[in-house]
């Protein structure tokens, strides 16, 4: 949550506008819920309920496609699985109980949202997006084939829902739709707002990056999709009780631009934005349903045009507002009030790390006809910096990544301790203790920096789903110990400052130091730095030696994959150093400065490699690194 703050001071204002905003929240909900009774007429009555269906259908998107990246579209096939439902329950079976419904509704869409997941656990961009589509498309199909079950072309009128026995009228069941999308987007901020929003932001980023924290890709994906299923397949059961008849015409492909419409114009990655989207894009159908030959090329025009002037939406724009209105009022813009970073040997503390020796064993690597590594074998020790330097293109990279379990070796073993890593997959190999940065920092967007530090401890410190969706005292601590924790580890790098800000923003060094900071609160056993101190500024590179000698002291095991020469030799216990492709010397700094060897590598003279033993090898040594 975004809040204002005077400056130079930032005192009550952030607490009373985070204070009044559930309180706005409750009354608009209120107000919304008891219209009937203060004189809202049927039209808008109904008007307001297809407003919330519709939205229902839109959150679901947003949470799919807006936060965790899924081009998974289906949307309208879900809704009409959950019509279909509560019409074959009524009609076959006599069953109107409204609590009974809901719950078999939610029981099918995590079954239907598993199912129509599994392509997603293979597929992915518009290869993903085609198919759901498709299921869009064979649904008046489907209707036919399954006839017995949804009438066919002639339809299903279920019967008129009851609660605890008693019919629902009118009014009654229009304070039941709209307490269902209140409940509903409760949990969906609930969720959102927690661990498993942000690693659904990490998924959207980079499943790579995902991995790298110990996050399975394929439970995560199946959480996106069944999460995304539920409030599709309760907007079909609200429909059928609305409307009192489902037919086959309802669920159109037209429907489905209807409700991507309504995701763009509220904001994709907007909790509360599929309801001010779908209360646009539905009074707009109402005001133009004259046009109805046309609507296809009226919503093209529309979408291009909301693609173009709401890139992130109305609450991408009403922030934009609101910043601007800040600095007129001389106002800043300042996050939520974070933990205030330790002062003293607390700050400076790392803790014991439960170090293990990572070994590689005749390590080779093929793509094709082309060696990136051969028959490389190295040891890094617990309490030691063990460094990797080479020139562009000499496997230095390449070895995390197998170390890592992103590439699969062509031949060679890598182990941790006694443990043989073969086999494991990625997320595998980073609960059995080790995390790494990246050469090019991976950053998701929409998250602070505090928030992606926390994302480090994900797997060591759990929280599980119905603990964060209900408040629980176990989601409470946790998440008061990621914020504490994050912050500690950004002041313990110098950047406690940014701890509030957006991570996307900051600059490259800075995202860097954040990546440290993030790989340090997963407190594994090894550290694969890959040119951490690239980018960085004096101040930046003395905070960044501060943190890896403390990971040293506390019995860290360290990888330093680094072309900043004069860093490795401060840092360095022992050196390796790559040559295309495989281990051309090892040994201590003032021995690597001293191997004529070394210098002749990175000048190509032999010449110069002769009178490298003088120490002129440690300036050429600067020209170590880049792309391994």
């Amino acid at each position: 949550m975004t809040t204002l703050s005077a400056s130079p001071k930032t005192t009550a204002l952030p607490s009373v506008l985070r204070g009044a905003m559930p309180v706005a929240g409750v009354v608009a909900a209120a107000l919304v819920l008891f219209a009937p009774m203060l004189g809202l007429n049927d039209y808008w009555a109904r008007t307001v309920l297809l407003v919330a269906i519709l939205s229902l259908q839109v959150s679901g998107l947003n949470i799919v496609l807006g936060y965790a990246g899924e081009l998974a579209v289906g949307q309208v096939f879900l809704y009409a699985v959950g019509a279909y439902l509560t019409g074959y329950l009524g009609v076959t079976h006599g069953i109107t109980d409204a609590g009974l419904i809901m719950v078999c509704a939610i029981g099918c869409a995590i079954v239907v949202g598993l199912i129509t997941g599994i392509p997603g656990l293979r597929l992915g961009g518009w290869s993903l997006a085609m198919l759901t589509f498709f299921l869009v498309l064979i649904i008046p199909n489907l209707v036919k084939v399954l006839e017995p079950y949804t009438g066919g072309t002639n339809g299903l009128a279920p019967p008129v829902p009851t609660l605890f026995g008693t019919a629902l009228g009118r009014d009654a069941l229009y304070m039941l739709i709209i307490a269902v999308t209140a409940v509903w987007f409760l949990i969906a901020r609930n969720m959102i707002l927690s661990r498993h929003g942000n690693a659904f932001l990490v998924l959207k980023q980079s499943p790579v990056l995902a991995s790298a924290l110990g996050i399975s890709v394929f439970r995560l994906k199946l959480l996106v999709y069944v999460t995304g299923a539920i409030p599709a397949c309760l907007a079909g059961v609200m429909f059928a009780w609305l409307d009192g008849f489902i037919a086959p015409e309802t669920f159109t492909f037209t429907m489905a631009l209807s409700i991507l419409a309504a995701s763009i114009v509220g904001g994709s990655t907007s909790i509360y934005g599929a309801l001010a989207g779908a209360a646009i894009v539905q009074m707009g159908q109402q005001s133009f349903s004259s046009f109805q030959e046309w609507q296809l090329i009226i919503y093209g025009v529309f979408l291009l045009v909301a693609g173009i002037l709401l890139a992130d939406g109305l609450t991408g724009l009403a922030r934009r507002w609101l910043r601007w209105g800040a600095r007129r009022l001389g106002l800043t813009l300042a996050a939520p009030d974070a933990p205030a970073a330790a002062d003293g040997p607390a700050a400076a503390e790392v803790g014991a790390l439960p170090g293990v020796r990572l070994r590689t064993e005749g390590l080779s690597k093929s793509f094709g006809g082309n060696r990136a590594l051969r028959e490389v074998s190295i040891d890094a020790e617990p309490g030691q910096v063990t460094a990797l330097i080479g020139p562009n293109a000499s496997g230095k990279t390449t070895l995390l990544n197998l170390v890592c379990g992103f590439y699969r070796p062509t031949a060679g073993a890598i182990r941790l301790g006694d443990r043989d890593l073969g086999g494991l997959r990625p997320y595998g190999i980073s609960r059995a203790g080790i995390a790494r940065t990246f050469q090019t920092p991976l950053i998701p967007s929409g998250m602070t920096t505090k928030d992606f530090v926390a994302t480090g401890r994900y797997i060591s410190h759990r929280v599980r789903v119905p603990s964060a969706v209900l408040r629980l005292p176990g989601f409470r601590r946790g998440w008061a110990a990621d914020d504490a924790e994050a912050v500690r580890l950004l002041g313990l790098l110098g950047i406690a400052d940014v701890a509030g800000q957006e991570v996307d923003s900051l600059p490259l060094g800075t995202r860097r130091l954040v990546e440290v900071a993030r790989a340090l609160a997963a407190r594994p056993a090894v550290f694969l730095f890959d040119e951490v101190g690239s980018g960085l500024d004096e101040g930046d590179l003395a905070g960044l030696e501060r943190a890896i000698g403390l990971i040293r002291d506390a019995g860290g095991t360290v990888v330093l994959v680094e072309h900043n020469f004069p860093l490795v030799l401060k840092l360095a216990d022992r050196i390796h150093v790559l040559s295309q492709g495989g281990l051309l010397v090892s040994g201590t700094p003032a021995e690597i400065q001293a191997d004529p060897r070394v210098l002749e590598e990175y000048t190509g003279s032999k010449a110069a490699g002769q009178a490298g033993q003088a120490g002129q090898a440690g300036h050429a040594g600067q020209a170590a690194g880049g792309e391994g």
